[in-house]
């Protein structure tokens, strides 16, 4: 019994060293309280949303924000590598904004750990010139509502009589 527990647990252990030994990297992009992961590994091209096709993406517009690093590099450059994309948290356009953020930055870290220093220099310096939030996150958050007005800083109107 003991004999077939190791055999088992070794092949378990070769499978799993296998899945990691093939070139991927995982990388994660955020906006206010959305955030999106992104699993990127050498593939034929295949980028997928929550498990379904990125084309899928409704409305237009934010399937193109979603799409701006693909884009902006080229689709040659992800013809070769396959992206999972997980969202959890936030809006529509908050989700949005964090994918593009998570491929951006796993394209660059693909391209560092995998590639050469000097084409993900290239990328990341295209992607910095086009829009800062691509590879940096942005920092703001909601302030929390007070007492005594709507908002956080709105104050119900003063009365004198």
């Amino acid at each position: 019994r003991l004999a077939l527990f190791t055999q088992r647990l070794r092949t378990f252990n070769v499978a799993r060293l296998d899945k990691m030994a093939a070139n991927s990297v995982q990388t994660f992009g955020r906006k206010k309280t959305a955030v999106a992961v992104v699993h990127c590994k050498a593939g034929k091209g295949l980028i997928r949303f929550n498990g379904a096709p990125i084309e899928l993406i409704q409305p237009e517009t934010l399937k193109f924000k979603a799409m701006e690093p693909v884009l902006l590099l080229g689709r040659e450059r992800f013809a070769n590598l396959d992206l999972r994309i997980r969202v959890k948290g936030g809006g529509h356009v908050s989700q949005m904004y964090a994918v593009r953020q998570a491929i951006s930055k796993a394209i660059v870290a693909y391209y560092q750990k995998f590639v050469d220093e000097q084409s993900k220099k290239e990328l990341k310096d295209a992607l910095l010139t086009y829009d800062r939030t691509l590879l940096v996150a942005d920092p703001r958050r909601m302030e929390p509502k007070k007492f005594g007005g709507r908002g956080a800083r709105a104050r119900f109107q003063k009365s004198y009589r």
